[in-house]
């Protein structure tokens, strides 16, 4: 999980080059839909791509999102395990182990 370090890294890059002005939740939103994008690119024809570039991708990706949660006054340690508890209801792990059905499948 992202610690202050990183977050602080992450406000000073982009207090620098003064990007808070662009980042509404809108410009960030698609960011990361497009970064996410070039993620699942570098899987498109090999079924082992180059382990640098998905680095560079899955950083893009997480680094939107956590311009996104501190632009919305979010902790994003906070936000993932609210959500396990919310997805460790619907899928039980005594019902779900070894399975990839949908929760209402289960």
């Amino acid at each position: 999980m992202p610690n202050d370090q990183v977050r602080d890294a992450l406000r000073q890059f982009a207090a620098e080059r003064n990007w808070g002005q662009f980042h509404t939740p809108e410009n960030l939103a698609k960011s990361i839909s497009i970064e996410a994008g070039e993620l699942l690119e570098c899987f498109q024809w090999d079924r082992e791509p180059s382990p640098e570039r998905v680095q560079e991708e899955l950083a893009d990706v997480l680094t939107y999102c956590l311009f996104l949660a501190d632009r919305l006054g979010l902790d994003p340690d906070e936000v993932v395990l609210a959500k396990l508890e919310v997805t460790r209801a619907k899928y039980p792990a005594e019902k779900a182990r070894n399975r990839s059905d949908r929760y209402d499948a289960l």
